[in-house]
């Protein structure tokens, strides 16, 4: 058995270089990513899984009701879904905007990664996103309402609530656990 293990994620977007140490396999890491829609998220989720070879969690596939554009599911009920992938998985990767279900997988002790690469980045990053199927019936439609996300973007920084940025250092600073803030400089 391997006594250490280390995995490292690059993406085509070189802000940030994800780096996930475990000291034994068997403590098989478990890791949640926060930061505005933009940020990297899902890229990085998606990379660090493949390379763990464990399950990711997008959180925008629970907090909204399935087959519907911007109508939310009871948090309650995406929260206890949160809880049960967490539970039910000795390693994953967790990602999405939403500081309050973000907490309920902290819970379970990972590392707190927070992407905050800055608004003209993440304005950059959603004019060139790949049709998202799980969220828009096609890449028109989702196209059709890139001025709404991008507002939503530069509201982050501003706004309060659970999607905030006010709320993502709120978790951040509550959290005990290991965690990272990871800007556009790294």
């Amino acid at each position: 058995m391997l006594d250490s293990c280390a995995v490292g994620i690059e993406s085509a977007w070189p802000l940030f270089r994800l780096r996930i140490r475990t000291s034994r396999l068997e403590l098989a890491p478990r890791t949640v990513i926060l930061g505005n829609s933009g940020a990297g998220k899902s890229t990085h989720a998606r990379a660090l899984a493949s390379e763990l070879g464990c399950p990711h969690l997008d959180l925008d596939t629970i907090a909204w009701a399935p087959d519907e554009i911007a109508v939310e599911r009871p948090r309650d009920h995406a929260a206890r879904d949160v809880e049960a992938f967490c539970a039910a998985h000795a390693r994953w990767v967790v990602e999405g905007c939403y500081g309050d279900l973000a907490e309920v997988a902290l819970r379970f002790g990972p590392e707190l990664v927070v992407l905050d690469p800055g608004v003209d980045a993440c304005l950059r990053h959603c004019d060139s996103r790949p049709w998202e199927p799980h969220k828009y019936p096609s890449k028109a439609e989702q196209d059709e309402r890139l001025p709404m996300l991008r507002a939503w973007i530069r509201d982050y920084y501003e706004r309060v609530g659970r999607c905030s940025l006010a709320e993502h250092r709120d978790v951040f600073d509550r959290y005990g656990g290991t965690k990272r803030w990871l800007t556009d400089s790294g």
